[in-house]
């Protein structure tokens, strides 16, 4: 059984990063007027914190044979992965609350600057280390204040409200909004958004208009006086490099009423009050939590990942969610079996489940749980990851079609759109994989294919992160060179 860890800065971690992420830049000495290549470092990667490392690889996506269930063939085709850094196990409600309580502590050191609450300007830096003007930003070196005055107090009453029927104080979920930014570096790449109208196509036999223009679209949003969350997908002439910047504010608050929401006839009240506040759970898997904050949770993520480094290390890849073809390739293992395990069955042979499901008779207890259970509760498959059958489903970065692979490269697939507010809500769905506590065993195969709507919580959906490797020298090369 794995002990769940909370995501935090590893003091090694940024020694490691800091020390390998120096490189030179000197050119090799010519020996005898001999080509002999510009001399680098070479860069080792430690193992980010909670994660395993996949190894680039191949295997045929999909189901073989025809499906019992439905009757119908899902999309199959051998496909090729680059290696990829993913988490051992689900995000947890503890791993998940860490990023609540951030966005909460930021708040609160606006406020705390904030001229309404005594303007305490030591919680914002608003210029570099030679005094020149930046873009304001909090000041997390600025502790909070352990004993407050009444404007500091005020502050501080102002992220939390009142239950109208019991009194207690409660943690205001509608002020949990997280702001976050992405560069859309593949769109900034494509040919026909170069900047440069004669750079937009290389056939010279085509006369390029200086005057012919490029629409772009990018995702903006704000904060309106009414305190709602107003987003907006921009369509707008090309300008320059940083209309491929992406604005997104996401209340990132876990949905509990998912409990009873999916449930309509059942007495879940319970989970609804406690499985994401009480301590109880907090090695259980988040849930409640739609794609568009399991996005927002990557950012941030990211945003702490570099925080803690002291700046932005060139060679370490962002989070993300894994692409669906990722997903398929690590729950399969190293062998490519069926089962994120190595046969067909569900049990051992002493009877013992091998994932948490709904065995197909209805009993959920029969593994031993009733909804979720924590996260590494049963062994993991040959990759060194846990739960990816069963527990809960997990979001991927892929939308779903009924095509799927069919659809994709078979290099890296995956397929992506960044659905607007006004876009068909049949384009806002995304594909979910490995099935749930709730599911019967035909939804656990690694290979079956599900979704989800992207702003649909659910009381079984959940995920984790991955990170693409900074070298894409597998661990196969580096033995043979040896």
């Amino acid at each position: 059984m794995r002990k769940t860890k909370l995501i935090l800065p590893i003091v090694g971690l940024v020694l490691s990063l800091l020390l390998t992420g120096c490189f030179s830049n000197k050119s090799a000495m010519a020996v005898g007027g001999e080509l002999t290549g510009a001399s680098g470092q070479n860069y080792t990667e430690p193992t980010p914190y909670g994660m395993v490392r996949i190894d680039r690889g191949a295997l045929k996506m999909g189901i073989e044979d025809l499906d019992t269930l439905w009757g119908k063939n899902t999309p199959l085709r051998e496909i090729s992965v680059d290696g990829f850094w993913m988490d051992e196990t689900e995000v947890t409600n503890s791993e998940y609350r860490q990023f609540v309580n951030w966005v909460r502590d930021s708040i609160f050191r606006e406020r705390l600057a904030d001229p309404a609450y005594g303007g305490d300007e030591t919680y914002r830096i608003e210029e570099d280390k030679e005094g020149n003007p930046i873009k304001p930003m909090i000041n997390w070196k600025k502790a909070l204040p352990k004993k407050m005055d009444e404007d500091q107090q005020r502050a501080y009453e102002s992220l939390f409200v009142t239950n109208p029927v019991t009194g207690e104080k409660m943690l205001d979920a509608k002020q949990m909004n997280y702001r976050y930014e992405i560069y859309d570096y593949t769109a900034a790449a494509l040919r026909k958004n170069r900047i440069n109208p004669t750079e937009r196509n290389l056939n010279t036999d085509v006369q390029v208009n200086p005057e012919d223009v490029v629409m772009i679209s990018k995702d903006t949003a704000y904060i309106n006086d009414e305190g709602q969350i107003i987003r907006e997908t921009i369509n707008r002439p090309l300008s320059g490099p940083w209309d491929f910047l992406n604005t997104y504010i996401v209340n990132i608050y876990p949905d509990t009423t998912c409990w009873v929401n999916d449930f309509p006839n059942a007495l879940n009240e319970v989970y609804m009050r406690q499985y994401f506040s009480s301590a109880v759970y907090n090695d259980y898997p988040v849930v409640g939590v739609t794609w568009e904050q399991a996005e927002a949770f990557c950012a941030w993520r990211t945003e702490y990942l570099l925080k803690g480094l002291g700046g932005v290390a060139r060679y370490i890849q962002r989070y993300r969610l894994p692409t669906e073809a990722e997903w398929e390739f690590a729950a399969r293992g190293k062998n490519g079996t069926e089962f994120p395990w190595d046969n067909k069955d569900v049990k051992d042979g002493r009877g013992c489940f091998y994932a948490n499901f709904k065995p197909d008779n209805g009993d959920y207890t029969q593994d031993g749980n009733l909804i979720t259970s924590r996260v590494g509760n049963y062994s993991a498959n040959s990759n060194g990851l846990f739960d990816m059958a069963g527990n809960v489903a997990e979001w991927t970065s892929t939308i779903y079609t009924e095509a799927g692979i069919n659809a994709m490269n078979d290099i890296n697939p995956q397929l992506s759109y960044k659905a607007a507010k006004e876009d068909p809500y049949r384009l806002k769905i995304k594909s979910v994989r490995g099935g749930s506590w709730k599911d019967p065993e035909s939804y656990i195969r690694s290979a079956w294919r599900s979704y989800e709507y992207q702003n649909q919580p659910r009381s079984y959906v959940g995920f984790r992160c991955v990170r693409s490797l900074a070298s894409t020298t597998s661990k196969k090369q580096k033995k043979s060179k040896k």
